[in-house]
């Protein structure tokens, strides 16, 4: 098969991270991440299935990977060499397990199930995937997810490997543009709620990039009634933010003074040192750069939250105003079950599938590229909102490899009784059933 793979080569890292530094995206040119022609992922157990990606779509801890900037933190918790790409959808070529042959989208952490692990951890018997405890064990290679996994490959290749537990099957009448949101959907549902808003709350999204623009979808959406205050630096990614809910929408540069306007504050110091006697009451940093976490500490009010749904890296930043102000911070990663404000648990890809469709959310692709511009794909991205553009993806369904591939790949038999100790579904009794597509 043909996929682009992360290899471990500290030389062409080190080019990678200076390069990124220079140009956002340069790290694809001469960084790690290397076309090649690799095989398919062997199966580990008897619920892995062979499927074939459609489209992919690229995202910032994708971008940040491969420009060298990702933090060693995550070193013992991935496997080399990795084929990036984890919000996919994907053809699925045969009925498997209850899942019915046709697209599906990739719920892509590799939890407790997908590990061949009983009994599962606390975090996964919760439905906490995200939060799994066993991430480095059981019977595949450490790896949050897929696309950071050496045994499972990833999205951005013609053909990959997934659990059955991961597997959600697309409604017949959907895009594939559609399908390829629900990931990062799922990733701005859960971090809008993990915000846990109070009703009559002033919040701060700062960031409209596409995470910051699905966050406020989803605020508004299953949150509480709130105002929500955009920070968006381009014309359309305002736009967008009005479409999706906000309240109000401010330019990026000097945003401590609508701010201020907004909540009724008063400016303290000048220069280089200000902040407000105020503020919000809650700010999710959905960019989770250096400037955003010290803006996010310039606006929030004392005893206000911070949420950081953007994943941050490394960064120098004086939190002496979180000590004195008494700000609390916290992170939102990945997905898992939901507690929504009526206190109904939901897992967050079901939320996410009803978000996409509410508010079609598959027009936010901007643009594919096939693996041969794998350079372009990664540039555009990385400068995605400067040139117009939301979510760029891997379009996979003219690679030649693929379609071979679909027409000889075999189902395998097997049937699992919901009590079986490898049944995908053990453990896990707030998870639904697999999605059927509707006709």
């Amino acid at each position: 098969m043909r996929a682009l793979r992360f290899e471990r080569n500290i030389p062409r890292f080190a080019a990678a991270n200076i390069a990124g530094r220079l140009s956002s995206g340069g790290g694809a040119k001469v960084g790690p991440l290397r076309l090649r022609n690799v095989d398919t992922p062997a199966l580990p157990g008897p619920s892995w299935v062979e499927i074939l990606p459609r489209l992919t779509g690229i995202c910032g801890s994708d971008l940040a990977t491969i420009d060298g900037n990702s933090s060693r933190y995550f070193e013992p918790i991935v496997s080399f060499p990795f084929i990036p790409g984890h919000e996919i959808v994907a053809d699925l070529t045969h009925d498997f397990e209850g899942v019915p042959a046709g697209r599906v989208v990739v719920e892509p952490v590799l939890g407790c199930v997908t590990r061949g692990i009983d009994p599962v951890c606390a975090a996964c018997a919760r439905g906490d995937l995200g939060n799994c405890e066993r991430i480095t064990f059981g019977n595949i290679s450490p790896g949050l997810q897929s696309g950071f996994c050496c045994d499972t490959g990833g999205g951005w290749s013609t053909s990959m490997i997934a659990h059955v537990s991961q597997l959600h099957a697309v409604p017949a009448d959907w895009s594939d543009e559609a399908a390829v949101m629900v990931d990062p959907t799922a990733c701005a549902v859960h971090g809008a709620l993990a915000a846990d808003v109070s009703e009559g709350d002033t919040v701060v999204v700062l960031g409209s990039g596409a995470l910051g623009l699905l966050t406020i979808a989803a605020l508004r959406r299953f949150g509480r009634k709130c105002t929500i205050i955009a920070v968006a630096k381009h014309p359309h990614q305002q736009e967008l933010a009005r479409e999706f809910g906000a309240d109000h929408v401010i330019a990026s540069d000097h945003i401590s003074r609508p701010i201020r306007r907004i909540t009724g504050s008063l400016a303290i110091g000048d220069g280089d040192i200000v902040r407000l006697t105020g503020g919000a009451d809650h700010v999710i940093d959905c960019v989770g750069s250096e400037s955003s976490i010290a803006e996010a500490l310039t606006v929030v009010r004392p005893k206000g939250r911070i949420t950081m749904v953007g994943m941050p890296g490394h960064v120098h930043i004086d939190l002496t105003g979180l000590w004195q102000r008494e700000i609390a911070m916290s992170g939102a990663y990945a997905y898992g079950t939901e507690t929504l404000p009526n206190g109904e648990r939901r897992r967050t890809f079901d939320l996410a599938f009803e978000l996409v469709a509410a508010a079609d959310l598959g027009r936010l692709v901007s643009a594919t590229y096939s693996l041969d511009r794998f350079e372009e794909a990664i540039t555009h991205a990385a400068n995605a909102g400067g040139r117009g553009a939301v979510r760029i993806a891997f379009d996979l369904r003219n690679e030649k490899e693929r379609n071979r591939a679909y027409t000889s790949i075999r189902p395998r038999r097997r049937s699992i009784d919901a009590t079986d100790s490898l049944s995908p579904w053990r453990g896990f009794p707030a998870r639904e059933a697999p999605r059927r597509a509707q006709p």
